[in-house]
């Protein structure tokens, strides 16, 4: 497999990425991504709030996938459940040669978010966000940079400086249940 290195403005190799911009594909049947970093669960317990929830290696309709399970709660200014992976350990993903983010995900048929972080954003609630239904059957979702927003940000998304990717269950009162067989960067064609 041919592989690119993407660089860093700030000098440093931040992370081999193919040139599939291949980030997880769910082959390691650990939380352990096919970049090397691992999935974790983060909720809004870390800021007092009260959603509840848990992430597991499952097995959906023939597909090995991350499962993320659980109950949003939006009491005490609360509201999400999210499994989060750090893409570059620290640094920064360069992927400014690609349009956006696929996704193969299956679900109960309710919107989540995928959550982009950069070097540019230093408050934990800042991201670059987009909406997705994980329908019952596996589908694959194309979400083109363009199509992010800044979420209390002024700053514009820039790919080159990618840090963290999260899929998230967010901002209602729902029951979570959602599973993730691979994440990569695409090219439109």
């Amino acid at each position: 497999m041919l592989l690119t290195v993407l660089i860093s403005s700030l000098g440093g190799v931040s992370q081999a990425v193919g040139d599939d911009g291949l980030i997880d594909d769910r082959s390691s049947g650990t939380f352990r991504a096919s970049i090397g970093s691992e999935w974790r669960l983060v909720s809004d317990q870390v800021m007092g709030g009260h959603s509840s929830g848990q992430m597991r290696i499952d097995r959906l309709k023939g597909r090995e996938c991350l499962r993320m399970l659980g109950d949003v709660s939006t009491e005490d200014n609360g509201g999400f459940l999210q499994i989060a992976l750090d893409l570059a350990a620290g640094k920064r993903i360069d992927a400014s040669e690609f349009d956006g983010v696929l996704l193969q995900v299956a679900g109960n048929g309710e919107r989540y978010n995928l959550h982009l972080r950069t070097s540019d954003l230093s408050l934990p609630w800042q991201s670059y966000r987009a909406g997705f239904v994980a329908k019952a059957e596996w589908s694959e979702i194309r979400i083109p940079f363009a199509d992010l927003e800044a979420y209390r940000s002024g700053r514009a998304f820039r790919p080159q400086r990618l840090t963290r990717i999260g899929l998230v269950a967010i901002g209602r009162e729902f029951h979570a249940d959602f599973c993730v067989a691979g994440v990569r960067f695409y090219r439109a064609e």
